[in-house]
């Protein structure tokens, strides 16, 4: 086997929450604070792995922990996790943005790195000028720049405002043309974060086909998303981090599979699950949710299974369902008929159908609620977060990709004729044009 193009082995890096870079301005003003109050001054951290430091304090916060993994020249690698696994911090330690603590780094080659795309454009200067300044901190000499002007000009779009001031530039327009530099380097192993989340359809189309000839030109990529089509679609290697350490490593739909699962409470059980909510009646406990597939096809059904304990006599409850998607943004919710509750001290079981599900492809988790049937906004019963977890698959009719920017909800559009008749099929007359002492034109 060939020498790994990427090596991480050990990584730690802990920050200490509360305090400031150390050297900094903002460093020193907060020594001179503590000093004229009296008060002693903070310690900088010290390098040490996690557990081993007796410095380690009660204010201390490991972002990564003893993480390695080896990633192959070639390989495509997709990097997965929710919000607080220790993803960016891992991108920023390989992309020498910052120090790690502990463990060490080996890369071959040249790196290149899709972080905040277009971050360090100057306002003042133009898009041109940017373009040759941002690429010369990213690596590029000024010959490779002069070379790759126009294809990064054209694939960024605003060919026509390159020599406008950036300061004048929309947001989209500064992301298109960051990502246009950052996209044409060279490197021998590239790291992107999160690219497909910013832009219009378009232009995440062509962040997709750009991702896709990186990959095909047999370069080492690390693809951070919380997009599981995307990482499915580009990668066949994934890891899942959480809590600062890669906890799953393997192929991607296996990985993938693994991290749907993990959302939901081991076997469906939830008696030991924190509540979503504080102030709950407590008058029903939802004990345990499941689903009965975890793969559900575009535009079917779903359906939940639940046992509900009551723990005194209480009146009619309805079941309260919110869909949210895997970067935690809510989608839908819906609330079920009335249902009568189990006698006082035991257990029924409720069964609930989500039909004609138009969501997007994806991966998703709902939080359930037990509400009381007159006043559900008001007294809620019980309530648990991350209970169900399943994945919609496939596409509408007609439809090749899910592009993240159209949203979470596949509309059903219906043609109709003028008189409001549904048809499958508007044929549109020519127009029949009338002039003032013209007779009217007719078409042959």
């Amino acid at each position: 086997m060939s020498a790994a193009a990427l090596r991480v082995a050990g990584l730690g890096k802990r920050y200490q929450l509360g305090l400031t870079h150390a050297g900094s301005l903002s460093e020193a003003a907060s020594r001179l604070t503590r000093r004229l109050r009296g008060l002693p001054p903070v310690e900088a951290p010290v390098d040490a792995a996690p557990g081993t430091d007796p410095a380690d304090k009660k204010g201390d916060f490991w972002a990564l922990k003893d993480l390695s993994f080896e990633v192959q020249p070639g390989e495509v690698v997709g990097v997965i996790g929710r919000n607080g696994a220790g993803k960016s911090t891992l991108l920023k330690i390989l992309s020498r943005v910052t120090s790690p603590t502990v463990g060490e780094v080996r890369v071959r080659g040249r790196v290149g790195s899709l972080l905040e795309v277009g971050t360090g454009f100057h306002p003042e200067l133009t898009g041109r000028e940017n373009v040759y300044m941002n690429a010369t901190l990213l690596g590029m000499s000024k010959r490779e720049v002069r070379a790759k002007l126009d294809e990064i000009v054209d694939f960024s779009g605003v060919e026509k405002f390159l020599d406008t001031p950036v300061k004048r530039y929309s947001s989209g327009m500064k992301v298109r043309l960051g990502f246009a530099v950052a996209a044409h380097l060279e490197p021998e192993v590239l790291i992107v974060d999160e690219v497909l989340s910013v832009g219009d359809a378009e232009f995440q189309r062509k962040c997709l086909g750009k991702m896709k000839d990186v990959a095909g030109e047999g370069r080492t990529v690390l693809f951070v998303s919380h997009n599981a089509s995307a990482v499915r679609e580009l990668t066949s290697r994934a890891l899942l981090l959480s809590g600062g350490a890669v906890i799953q490593d393997g192929p991607t739909s296996d990985v993938l599979s693994f991290y749907r699962d993990s959302s939901t409470r081991g076997d469906g059980n939830v008696r030991s699950a924190e509540r979503a909510f504080s102030g709950l009646s407590g008058q029903l406990r939802l004990l345990e949710a499941r689903v009965e597939q975890e793969e559900v096809p575009f535009g079917g059904s779903i359906r939940a299974e639940l046992e509900i304990e009551s723990a005194i006599l209480a009146g009619e409850y309805t079941v309260g369902i919110t869909i949210f998607s895997q970067n935690d943004q809510p989608v839908a919710s819906g609330f079920s008929p009335s249902i009568s509750p189990p006698a006082p001290g035991s257990t029924g079981a409720a069964g609930i159908e989500i039909s004609a599900l138009r969501l997007a492809p994806g991966n998703y988790h709902c939080t359930v609620s037990l509400c009381d049937a007159r006043s559900h906004s008001t007294l809620l019963h019980d309530s648990i977060s991350n209970t169900l977890s399943f994945a919609v698959v496939g596409y509408p009719v007609g439809v090749g990709r899910w592009m993240q920017g159209w949203g979470g909800v596949a509309l059903n559009l219906v043609l109709s004729d003028a008189g409001g008749t549904r048809t499958g099929k508007i044929r549109h007359a020519s127009p029949v044009l009338v002039g003032r002492g013209v007779a009217p034109n007719r078409c042959a």
